[in-house]
């Protein structure tokens, strides 16, 4: 087998196309993502018969380092193409050619196998798509010059000079021609079988990538004016506010008009060249984690509701972004109504932001209003994201899910949306998020500030490099499925019943809500400023000495490599010490020397601002930090008394960081076994500490110091006041948190956010912790106890006292 070079004709042709095309490829790393390797027998497939195509495709492979398309492979003196196409070219006039010469390529392929049995060459379908404008109603000549899906040659050109820039290749994983020549009838059925299904594949491809057909936005407004359903929600507002039926009608149309969204190709582009100036400007790297499995969901047909944590404003900026650098359409976006201003509203909604109201409540047509309009996003095959929490985060913390759009959505499934409807959880994690300080301020009790456009450039001003940004994607859930564990006769009952809301909807959907917010948990990703601060902010003074940190770093990062918090988790591939300097780039710890050697540190303002940054990361330390805390406090313990003890915390855990408790007892096990093999514990019939690691153990021991004091709070008052009301609780755990936080020097917000006391009893209230008969409250505050520091118990109850 051997690659022959190019004819210098073909090399000159290249070159000048070159000066025209700028390729982009799907997915930006398909060696690794793909399971690509060019040292094997490789082969394309290709849509179209096409020179530009083929050309572009060859220029790509020369920086992939992937064998050349117009190389044919040379076996034992036979000759085969290294390419092969599903359709003929299209002349300028008349009929396109026909698959024959598609076929024949085949054959000469499957003939090389024949021919050598140890032969096996991998096809790689391979989409180019220049240009990625959906098809629109009211087509201008402009586009249905230079955008068509196949084009004649005059056409194409047209396409090369336009759309150079903005072609897309997108490769797909390999498949094994020796596999499916084994599997498969004879040649000439095989032959036809692989350019079928190259046809329906590059079909999927197309539509993934592009998205569906997009009507106009007043096209869109006026079909929702005639559907059933809005124009019954606009008899009932006339009747119940007692209007005539046109001024319900304009009231219903000025609905529409406040929540439409009106995609925009041509704002896209411009978006794509200033977002990716954005990108460099603030950022040193975007890392993806998991795009395949929500490009594959996509290219399977299934309705795709991205449900992404909330940390900031750039969270839909950046999502959207990369999904379309991902080869996925960008989704419509369900935006606050506070958005809604000018110039950002206007760009958000050709964006595909529709606006949403805070509150639904008691206005019926506004919410048949947005059923409906939410419907024909589903039915029409628009990917849609909307942020669960229903607003920014200031703690860090995910907050507790607001459920009425998940609701609306599995609503719309079960009225008959025929493609299955999948929620993507997504994780976003940034070494910066630039309203940290304005959240601080709204904690200490600021009213929040009322978007405007000035703050738009206020921020705009500001821009710096912010280090590197996460994106991770989580475990989907497909709706039908859940529900089908949930209420296996789910269906039975909806056609048996003709309620709008079946008793079982409520619980199932809160269900649902909390399995997302896990599973956007579960994807977190470790990363330099949340490690590093969890390190400090552990210590008595938020330092630590520069050799002792990088250890402690490293000591963390090799506990989560060999016990994974989950499989969708990530963990940088990097030791300690360069994780630490990276850190330290972005120049938010201090450094100091002395005689000895270096000093690392967190200011206490400082020290405030990097909690939020802990708190993105927390939970995936806080079990180890539970076991070591045990094995310091209560001594050598029998391994199934650990795990006893670690699992009173895993409910708390699971009502306020969202734990994933399904597999709580293997992952407390694998962890004591990684703490073992890291030489921080020892197990000899007992587990006890390992004297020589006493410092890196008891760090980590103190990662668990804060919501051990916040638990002790609460349910020692639970214990000494069982029936004490919701009001009164939260007030006397702030008021004990406040003396608690200044005595031991506590600036974490939240440890002094009152609301956190009072939602933490009502999820655990749910999870039945408070039953008739139930000795939870007591066997958990005595645990608790064991693990607090005498002066901390004595500080809680002097607080009682005093009280």
């Amino acid at each position: 087998m051997s690659d022959s070079k190019k004819p210098v004709w073909l090399t000159l042709v290249s070159w000048a196309q070159k000066l025209l095309v700028r390729s982009k490829i799907i997915p930006t790393n398909p060696m690794d993502e793909l399971g690509i390797d060019n040292h094997q027998a490789i082969a394309y497939v290709l849509k179209t018969d096409s020179f530009s195509d083929k050309i572009a495709l060859s220029n790509v492979c020369g920086k992939l380092g992937l064998p050349d398309p117009f190389s044919p492979f040379v076996v034992e003196g036979m000759t085969a193409p290294r390419f092969v196409v599903t359709e003929g070219s299209k002349p300028l006039v008349g009929k396109r050619e026909d698959n024959e010469n598609s076929l024949e390529s085949f054959r000469k392929l499957l003939a090389l196998h024949r021919q050598n049995p140890e032969l096996d060459v991998k096809l790689i379908p391979v989409g180019l798509f220049w240009g990625r404008k959906p098809g629109k109603s009211g087509d201008n000549m402009s586009s249905a010059m230079i955008e068509r899906e196949s084009p004649s040659w005059l056409r194409k050109f047209f396409m090369l000079l336009f759309l150079g820039r903005r072609n897309f290749i997108q490769f797909s994983p390999p498949v094994s021609l020796r596999y499916m020549a084994d599997q498969h009838g004879s040649d000439e059925h095989l032959a036809h079988k692989l350019s079928r299904v190259a046809r329906v594949h590059f079909g999927r491809q197309r539509r993934v990538l592009t998205g569906p057909d997009l009507p106009r936005r007043e096209l869109i407004i006026d079909a929702l004016m005639k559907s059933e359903n809005i124009q019954k929600a606009i008899k009932e507002e006339a009747q119940s506010k007692n209007i005539s039926e046109e001024k319900a009608r304009q009231k219903a149309y000025a609905c529409l008009d406040e929540v439409a969204a009106g995609y925009s190709d041509n704002l896209v582009r411009v978006a794509d060249h200033i977002l990716t100036w954005l990108w460099n400007k603030l950022y040193r790297g975007v890392n993806i984690t998991g795009a395949g499995r929500v490009r594959q969901l996509s290219h399977d047909g299934h309705e795709i509701v991205y449900v992404p944590c909330h940390r900031s404003h750039m969270d839909y900026l950046l999502l959207s972004y990369l999904l379309y650098y991902q080869g996925m359409i960008p989704p419509h976006i369900a935006a606050g109504i506070n958005l809604n201003f000018w110039p950002a509203g206007p760009i958000f909604r050709k964006g595909g932001a529709f606006f949403i109201r805070r509150s639904f409540a008691g206005d019926k047509l506004y919410t048949a209003i947005f059923k409906e309009y939410l419907d024909t996003l589903f039915s029409k095959g628009y990917s849609v994201e909307y942020f669960c929490e229903g607003g920014r985060s200031r703690t860090g913390r995910l907050l507790a899910p607001k459920t009425g759009m998940i609701a609306m959505t599995v609503q719309s499934m079960m009225r008959g949306i025929e493609r299955p409807i999948t929620f993507v959880p997504v994780y976003l994690g940034y070494d910066h998020v630039m309203e940290v300080a304005t959240y601080h301020k709204e904690l200490r009790g600021k009213k929040k500030e009322k978007e405007s456009v000035w703050q738009v450039f206020g921020a705009i001003r500001k821009l710096r490099n912010y280090g590197q940004c996460y994106v991770n994607f989580g475990e989907p859930i497909t709706i039908h499925q859940f529900l089908n564990q949930q209420v296996p006769d789910w269906r039975q009952q909806l056609e048996k019943s003709d309620e709008q809301k079946p008793a079982w909807l409520t619980p199932v959907v809160n269900k649902l809500a909390n399995q997302i917010m896990r599973h956007i948990n579960d994807a977190a990703a470790i990363s330099p400023a949340p490690l590093t601060s969890l390190a400090l902010l552990s210590t008595p003074q938020n330092a630590m000495e520069r050799k002792q940190l990088e250890s402690q770093l490293d000591c963390y990062l090799q506990l989560l490599r060999i016990a994974p918090y989950s499989k969708t988790a990530t963990v940088p591939d990097m030791d300690g010490k360069q994780l630490l300097q990276e850190a330290l780039d972005l120049d938010k710890f201090s450094v100091s020397k002395d005689n000895i050697g270096e000093i690392v540190s967190l200011s206490e303002q400082t020290a405030i601002t990097m909690t939020y940054y802990r708190n993105n990361i927390l939970h995936m330390l806080l079990i180890p930090a539970l076991i070591a805390k045990t094995c310091y406090r209560c001594g050598p313990v029998s391994r199934d008394t650990l795990i006893a003890k670690v699992q009173m915390f895993v409910p708390m855990m699971r009502a306020e960081l969202f734990f994933n408790t399904e597999f709580a007892d293997d992952y407390i096990n694998r962890t004591i076994d990684a703490m073992i093999e890291l030489d921080l514990l020892h197990d000899n019939e007992q587990i006890s500490e390992n004297p020589k690691a006493l410092l890196k153990l008891r760090n980590i021991a103190a990662v668990s110091q804060e919501s051990l004091q916040r638990y002790g709070i609460l349910f020692n008052i639970l214990l000494e006041k069982p029936d004490i009301d919701r009001a009164s609780l939260e007030k006397k755990s702030q008021v004990i948190a406040k003396r608690l936080g200044s005595l031991n020097g506590i600036t974490a917000p939240e440890f002094f956010d009152k609301k956190l006391y009072g939602n933490l009893v009502i999820r655990l209230k749910e999870f039945g912790f408070f039953d008739e008969g139930s000795t939870q409250v007591a066997d958990t505050a005595m645990t608790i106890n064991e693990l607090l520091s005498a002066s901390v118990k004595q500080n809680i109850r002097q607080s009682f006292e005093q009280d």
